[in-house]
């Protein structure tokens, strides 16, 4: 099989790496009133609302 005559150099493996950035989760307020304040982005909250509507999956 063929193989690379040399290494990549650094500004092509610099240009690769340049978007490898952490973020952080992005946290919104949660609309029930007596459940957890925060909750994730697209997530239901650990009660089992989304959108303030009860999934049906969730159990109490």
């Amino acid at each position: 099989m063929p193989n690379p005559k040399r290494r990549f150099s650094h500004q092509r493996t610099a240009l690769r790496r340049t978007n490898y950035t952490a973020t952080l989760p992005e946290i919104t307020l949660s609309k029930q009133v007596d459940g957890e304040p925060f909750r994730l982005n697209h997530n239901a909250s650990p009660e089992g609302y989304w959108k303030g509507r009860r999934l049906p999956g969730f159990k109490d």
